[in-house]
């Protein structure tokens, strides 16, 4: 689980970058293109040319929806929706990633959402006071962020794990040159070039999401994916509730409530302590 919680704490820092220094500064397609190239970059001296044309597709498949068209709706969420608020909304992630790797698998173990159930609860409990009441675009929007994002990591996990591969870096370049196609047609077609980066500090925030939360986030997270059960996983997605809390209340002086981050945390705990004691 060490490569799930390195990604935890690198993507904490991603929620309060997009939503101050993305969000309505630089175009969202843009953003979403610049980090999924930069991230394609760096894996294609890695890449295996070798491997089935069918898998080239589908891990091309694979990253367009999980950072192409799952981006699109997660930075667009922003316009409508608080940092916080967008952090609440993640909460149902593992759901739709035990659910997705369940019908992958044919497999449904219900047992898993008795303690997905409560590591949600958890998450709530962190982030329930902070929500407005003006907030049904933006839910629709986060919502179907995870429905792909959870899809895309339980495909993921599937396909690496059915055909027995044995290295993420030489297919990571096929996954992330598939968002790359789908963000560049999105920015063609819907981006806005009065809104590209002006600022030097911009270009250093585009290249800190592209190499460091795209690239090492989704190798780390793809390499833990398929060490770990899928309940595993998808309580991991909520763990960066808490630490994406702790990097706003820290590094943005955002005021929390501790009470309710010490509760939940607690209650998630809780919760991935009941999952490995069923042995699920």
């Amino acid at each position: 689980m060490i490569y799930l919680w390195i990604t935890t704490f690198i993507w904490a820092f991603s929620f309060p970058i997009i939503g101050y220094f993305i969000s309505g500064q630089i175009d969202s397609y843009f953003a979403i293109f610049a980090r999924a190239f930069l991230a394609f970059l760096v894996f294609l001296p890695f890449i295996n040319w070798r491997i089935k044309t069918r898998l080239k597709l589908t891990f091309m498949g694979i990253g367009a929806l999980q950072i192409g068209f799952m981006y699109m709706f997660y930075y667009n969420s922003f316009r409508y929706l608080s940092v916080s608020e967008v952090a609440l909304f993640t909460i149902f992630t593992p759901f739709y990633v035990s659910l997705f790797y369940d019908i992958f698998s044919k497999k449904l173990r219900l047992k898993n959402l008795l303690s997905i159930s409560i590591a949600v609860f958890g998450a709530y409990i962190i982030k329930g006071s902070s929500v407005s009441g003006d907030f049904i675009l933006g839910f629709v929007l986060i919502q179907c962020a995870n429905i792909v994002f959870a899809l895309a990591q339980s495909f993921y996990k599937y396909t690496y794990e059915k055909h027995k591969l044995k290295s993420h870096k030489e297919i990571f370049g096929y996954f992330f040159l598939g968002a790359s196609v789908v963000s560049v047609l999105a920015f063609f077609v819907l981006g806005d070039t009065t809104m590209l980066p002006k600022t030097a500090f911009s270009y250093l925030v585009l290249v800190y999401l592209g190499v460091i939360a795209s690239c090492v986030g989704y190798f780390l997270w793809a390499k833990g994916s398929v060490m770990v059960d899928s309940g595993t996983l998808a309580m991991m997605n909520n763990a960066i509730i808490p630490v994406a809390i702790v990097v706003n209340l820290v590094f943005f002086k955002v005021d929390t409530n501790i009470n309710s981050l010490i509760i939940g945390a607690l209650i998630m705990i809780s919760a991935s302590v009941l999952h490995h004691k069923l042995k699920i």
